[in-house]
């Protein structure tokens, strides 16, 4: 297949006196839902744009994790100051999230990438990056895993923002963002579709504060949690969780969880505007590690 095309509307980067600079940082815990920022960086972020080697970067956010073997990779957003668009790099772990060695810029297009959420099946590993500025969501595959990657479907055609894949053994569910204020949900039989519109779609129209994906969907002690970024009043305000109650061919229910919202912008140090992502993996001593992010002002 073709390497997608950035579309001529979309594709129009601003240029702002201000932006705000997003960092990671990685919290632990006994569930994804009570966690705590891991002892060893205390309340700094674990990775910062400093960290990146390969670019000048203004930002680094969106974090997912995969765990081969001994090893925990992280992908990321970039933001590549020269191009001011994101790109997706990768850094690893050998010791449970503790230390993150940072590797490389993994995947760069002529147009904005972000939300890199990876995943295996079928004995491969595959991604959805968010890439709404060539009008389409598009599933990319390892072809060297972790450095190479080549795109192998279009999923959806439309601006999407932050698609976001569950699988609940039998069928695969894909929420995703389009315009301000409408989740849209897909379900297909396989991640590579064909995909169509679930009959409640879409979900919750109007309501910024549950509808822009804010991380991948977590199955866990008999739930289903689905995180939202809650962009009201203003970008990354708060990361909201909702458990799904009810999701099959005909009928989509979730309630917002009383932990919820699970972070919010802290008014002071690396998180003080927005926090609006989290992507948690299960470790085998029973606790979790999660990856989150979160924004400062950055003048340029």
């Amino acid at each position: 297949m073709a390497t997608p095309q950035a579309s001529s509307e979309l594709d129009r980067p601003s240029r702002p006196q201000w932006r705000y600079q997003w960092a990671i940082a990685f919290y632990s815990g006994l569930s994804p839902l009570a966690l705590q920022p891991m002892q060893a960086q205390g309340k700094r972020p674990g990775l910062t744009c400093r960290h990146v080697t390969d670019v000048v970067a203004n930002a680094v956010a969106d974090p997912f994790l995969l765990r081969r073997g001994d090893t925990i990779y992280l992908f990321f957003e970039v933001m590549n100051a020269a191009t001011e668009r994101g790109e997706i790099a990768y850094a690893c772990s050998q010791d449970d999230g503790v230390t993150w060695v940072y590797g490389q810029v993994v995947m760069r297009e002529a147009f904005h990438l972000s939300y890199p959420q990876v995943f295996e099946w079928h004995g491969g590993i595959y991604m959805i990056p968010e890439t709404r500025q060539a009008d389409g969501v598009f599933l990319y595959r390892a072809e060297s895993f972790p450095g190479q990657w080549r795109v192998v479907g279009q999923l959806l055609k439309g601006p999407y923002a932050d698609s976001t894949l569950h699988f609940d053994g039998d069928t695969w569910w894909l929420f995703a963002q389009r315009g301000l204020d409408e989740l849209c949900l897909f379900q297909a039989k396989s991640p590579a579709g064909p995909w169509r519109a679930h009959p409640a779609s879409p979900l919750w129209p109007g309501n910024r504060r549950r509808t822009r994906p804010g991380g991948r969907v977590l199955s866990f002690d008999g739930r289903v949690v689905r995180f939202a970024q809650d962009g009201w009043p203003s970008y990354g305000t708060h990361l909201r969780a909702f458990e799904i109650d009810q999701l099959d061919e005909t009928s989509f229910l979730e309630h917002e969880l009383p932990e919820s919202p699970i972070f919010s912008a802290s008014r002071s140090g690396w998180n003080a505007l927005a926090m609006h992502h989290i992507d948690a993996l299960a470790l085998p001593d029973g606790r979790w590690l999660a990856a989150v992010d979160g924004a400062t002002l950055a003048h340029s």
